[in-house]
């Protein structure tokens, strides 16, 4: 019986489904984190009698035919890029984008990683860093005798050095975009790389162009919304269980086949 497959089939796909919705819910509080969903697809079908066939000698046309479904699979996992809410923190470090664009963060490597996570700070050496340590390209390093940092909405950072009146620019900051951000590639660490899906990057000053701002002292929430996110957990189940349940069916009715006398 197909039914017992395509059953399966959908019980895998919402088990993935489950899978991306738990990981949304346990990243709610996860700084730039951006929510992803779940596209399904259709799988190939088995044509019985195909569409449009001729069904006698003096060339009638059957108008659907008989085409039988095998199942469902995952299609894709989409990341959704949209804003999440600001949250203040008053740490001049903490740098949140407004609008379009990822920093840019050196790796170990040499690799350039995007963020959106501006959860920033400085090394010994006084350069602006993440929280494992990588350096944020362009750049920045603030003088150890600097008192107070100030960074503006188009990415311009400026320290305040003991004994001086007049604030010192000590660098820019630069963001990049991509023609399709939902194609970087998760590294983890709140990283992304460059792939060929995301093509390459674009770079440019805050709030210029279709850069988004700097908002200095703030940090930009996890866009995952917790009651949808329970609304389509509770969705999976069900589906989960509807499939479930056509095994079942599918099982019962090959006992009552074996039992015919």
């Amino acid at each position: 019986m197909r039914s017992l497959d395509i059953g399966s089939t959908g019980m895998m796909a919402q088990q993935t489904n489950v899978d991306v919705i738990s990981n949304n819910i346990a990243n709610m509080s996860t700084t730039g984190f951006k929510r992803q969903n779940v596209a399904f697809m259709d799988l190939i079908y088995q044509n019985i009698q195909r569409p449009g066939a001729s069904s006698s000698d003096v060339g009638t046309i059957m108008p659907s035919g008989i085409q039988l479904g095998l199942g469902t699979r995952v299609g894709g996992v989409y990341r959704q890029h949209q804003q999440g809410a600001l949250e203040i923190t008053d740490n001049p470090f903490d740098l949140a984008i407004t609008g379009d664009g990822f920093f840019q963060i050196e790796l170990p490597d040499g690799e350039t990683a995007y963020t959106r996570d501006g959860t920033f700070g400085i090394n010994q050496d006084g350069e602006l860093v993440t929280q494992q340590g990588y350096i944020v390209n362009p750049s920045i390093t603030v003088p150890a005798d600097a008192t107070d940092v100030t960074i503006n909405q188009t990415g311009e950072v400026f320290a305040k050095i003991e004994g001086q009146v007049a604030l010192t620019n000590v660098g820019q900051l630069q963001l990049a975009n991509f023609v399709n951000p939902t194609g970087l590639d998760a590294i983890g660490d709140n990283l992304f790389i460059e792939s060929e899906a995301s093509g390459a990057p674009t770079t440019g000053t805050p709030s210029e162009d279709s850069f988004g701002a700097i908002r200095q002292g703030a940090l930009e929430n996890s866009n995952v919304d917790v009651v949808e996110e329970i609304t389509n957990l509770i969705e999976a189940q069900r589906s989960y269980e509807m499939n479930s349940k056509v095994i079942s069916t599918s099982d019962e009715m090959l006992g009552t086949i074996t039992q015919l006398r």
